[in-house]
C-alpha cells in the first residue's frame, strides 16, 4: 500500500513517519542534508490531499543520526525546511514535526515509546486519540501506534 492509498476519511489527525513513508529511506544511512532528501512518488500529493480534506498532519520521526553525531540538529532543520518548503510550493503543509535524536531505544521520546505523542497531546489538546491515525512503514511505527492506543496503517517503504 502507498501513502495515497490510505483511507484517511474517518480521522481528524494524521501522524506520519518520515523516512520510508514521506521520503526515500537511505539503506544503511541517514538523510543528512537537503540534497539527500527525495520524496516518495505520490507522497506530496497525498499530504496535499490530507490538508485539503481538513486533516491535521504531524510528523513523528526517530532521527538517530543526530544522536550518533553523523549530523547536527541544524542539518536536520535544513532537511525539514527543504521538505516543508517543497510541500508549501505544492499547496500543502505539515502542522508540526516531532523528532527524537535518542540513540537508546528505551528513551521515552524514541518510537516505539510515546514521548513524542505525549508532547503533541500537551501542545495540541484538540487532538483526540480516537480520531488519530498513524501511518508508517516499519514495525517500530506499528508498535508506537499500539503503545499510543491509536489506529495504524502500514505502507510499503521505498529504499535507495
Amino acid at each position: 500500500m502507498r501513502l495515497c492509498d490510505v483511507d484517511i476519511a474517518p480521522y481528524s489527525t494524521i501522524l506520519l513517519d518520515r523516512d520510508g513513508t514521506i521520503n526515500v529511506q537511505l539503506l544503511g544511512d541517514y538523510v543528512k542534508c537537503p540534497e539527500e532528501f527525495e520524496f516518495i512518488p505520490g507522497a506530496v500529493d497525498a499530504i496535499v490531499a490530507m490538508n485539503k480534506a481538513g486533516k491535521k498532519v504531524y510528523i513523528i520521526t526517530n532521527q538517530r543520526g543526530v544522536g550518533k553525531g553523523l549530523m547536527t540538529e541544524q542539518d536536520l532543520a535544513a532537511v525539514h525546511d527543504y521538505m516543508l518548503n517543497s510541500l508549501r510550493q505544492a499547496g500543502g503543509h505539515i502542522d508540526g514535526i516531532y523528532y527524537s535524536t535518542a540513540v537508546d531505544s528505551s528513551d521515552p521520546r524514541r518510537k516505539p515509546q510515546t514521548g513524542m505523542w505525549q508532547q503533541l497531546l500537551r501542545e495540541h489538546p484538540e487532538v483526540k486519540p480516537e480520531q488519530t491515525l498513524m501511518i508508517g512503514d516499519g514495525d517500530v511505527d506499528e508498535a508506537f501506534a499500539h503503545n499510543a492506543s491509536i489506529i495504524f496503517a502500514k505502507i510499503d517503504s521505498l529504499w535507495k
